[in-house]
């Protein structure tokens, strides 16, 4: 079928455009009918989606339903998706239907409501769809403005603050990636990605304000690529945007931020950094492995010291995205196939951990630790849910969180045993705030007046959680569903840059990967 993948992505923006030209009034009619047509828009997203992956095909390491058509003063718009990416599409479809289906009890001004987050979705799309560098720079930064009104406008007490913080820190980032394509496309004389991924950019030393730079221009064009990707992940010490963003978004706000916005940051790396500038990657990935050391540490104790419910999962989710980044750097199959397998997971276990936190956040109206206790009295189908996505958080066998770290660890390992052993300790501390928090909200005696007649998970919520549940354990006892797909993406992507080294004489290095 020819233009899958523009149908995929614009599905929902269309949702989006007959929500704003055709729907009117504000009334509870109105906002029902909104609702339902951003339900029925994603979730027809969805099934095409699955169309798209029942045609791909695994062995194939090259870009597959390829769009391309002139665009723009001679660039192109141009889509197709591999291994690496298409898994991300099909996260990206699965998640939003369930994250509108979180949005029912939603009653201030619906119908704008759902086509943010529609809109969001075309765009998140585009991102992990997008063949041509301007194409994906703009989906890239244009997400940031439904996310921004989300945060802005239906967000906490302190919304504006969050909202500004979270653009201010992303776009600024990006704005150096942008400076980078211009190089880009000034030796390489394309957007085209494609094109891009076989060319060579410089490595001879520039010297730059009296510094001399190892690994020249490939250096400058990672460092730039580094800067956004590095904020949006987020990475230790550019991830205080997040909690604070988190706390105040919406539930629905926060599943889309941790599950697929966060991702785009790990996508950036396997499309950009690593196949595009092997050298520098290389010169650079001993920083980037203890600066991800660092990251699981710190951000795991300071997750220990939160009083927030989502303040803390937001912490445990910067340690998360640490043994991706480390992954990705380890520039090995186990350590990308981890990282890619983490993200997935991520994407389930973290968007489900943020809407265990909405169903009592609905009922309480308060994210305070200290204010539960003994909800396993009131709640006993919401404190096994609750359990179970807090174990697949800490990474026990049989989830699918324990695969992605297992194998980032093995994959780290053979390049740097001193980093696997400082991230592994995160494993362990990942265990204590996740356990400790589990305890204090679900066990214990119900003492609190309030929580007295606080209700069970509804039927609705229940149906929410059933495919989160499922693929979080479908993926712990067969991860193959995921590695057969990107395996031969990922060797094809590890060998180009091995190969890479080799020829820019990096020969000593490559004994280490």
């Amino acid at each position: 079928m020819e233009n899958l993948l523009s149908l995929i992505t614009f599905i929902p923006l269309i949702a989006a455009l007959v929500l704003a030209f055709f729907l009117r009034g504000e009334d509870a009619a109105a906002q029902r009918n909104a609702k339902w047509v951003a339900l029925i828009s994603t979730t027809v997203t969805f099934l095409v989606s699955l169309l798209l992956l029942a045609q791909f095909d695994p062995a194939d390491t090259g870009f597959q339903f390829v769009e391309e058509r002139d665009w723009l003063m001679g660039m192109k718009y141009k889509m197709g998706v591999d291994g690496i990416s298409i898994l991300f599409v099909m996260l990206t479809t699965f998640l939003m239907p369930i994250t509108i289906a979180s949005c029912w009890h939603v009653e201030h001004r619906v119908k704008e409501y759902m086509i943010a987050f529609l809109v969001l979705e075309t765009l998140m799309l585009g991102v992990f769809c997008a063949l041509d560098l301007v194409l994906f720079y703009l989906f890239f930064e244009a997400g940031l403005i439904p996310m921004f009104l989300i945060i802005g406008i239906w967000g906490g007490q302190n919304r504006i603050y969050a909202a500004f913080k979270f653009f201010l820190y992303t776009f600024l980032g990006s704005v150096l990636m942008l400076v980078a394509m211009i190089a880009m496309y000034r030796d390489a004389g394309t957007t085209d990605i494609a094109v891009l991924l076989t060319h060579e950019f410089s490595t001879g030393p520039i010297t730059l304000m009296g510094w001399q730079i190892a690994g020249g221009l490939q250096t400058l064009l990672w460092l730039a690529f580094f800067a956004s990707f590095a904020v949006k992940m987020p990475m230790w010490p550019v991830h205080t945007w997040l909690p604070d963003a988190h706390v105040q978004a919406p539930t629905a706000g926060s599943v889309v931020l941790a599950a697929i916005l966060l991702k785009m940051g790990g996508y950036g790396f396997l499309r950009f950094s690593l196949p595009m500038f092997p050298v520098a990657s290389d010169l650079l990935a001993p920083l980037v492995l203890w600066m991800s050391a660092i990251a699981i540490v710190y951000t795991s104790l300071v997750a220990l010291a939160q009083e927030d419910m989502k303040k803390l999962i937001a912490y445990s989710s910067v340690a998360h995205m640490g043994y991706v980044t480390m992954g990705i750097f380890a520039a090995n199959q186990q350590g990308i196939d981890g990282a890619i397998f983490q993200m997935i997971s991520h994407g389930f276990v973290s968007g489900a951990l943020f809407l265990c936190v909405g169903v009592i956040y609905d009922r309480m109206h308060t994210r305070e630790i200290d204010a539960y206790g003994g909800l396993v009295n009131r709640m006993p189908a919401y404190a096994l849910v609750f359990m179970l996505f807090t174990m697949a958080n800490v990474g026990l066998p049989g989830t699918s969180g324990f695969v992605g770290e297992f194998l980032t660890l093995m994959g780290v390992f053979q390049v740097n045993t001193w980093v696997a052993a400082v991230a592994t300790t995160g494993v362990i501390l990942s265990a204590g705030y996740a356990l400790w928090l589990y305890r204090r909200v679900v066990f214990g005696q119900l003492i609190k007046e309030s929580l007295k007649t606080i209700t069970d998970m509804t039927g609705r919520e229940r149906a929410i959680f059933a495919p989160l549940i499922v693929m979080t354990l479908l993926l712990g006892v067969y991860p193959s569903l995921v590695t057969d797909v990107i395996g031969p993406s990922v060797e094809a992507l590890v060998s180009n840059y091995q190969t890479a080294l080799l020829d820019s004489g990096a020969a000593v290095q490559i004994a280490q990967h």
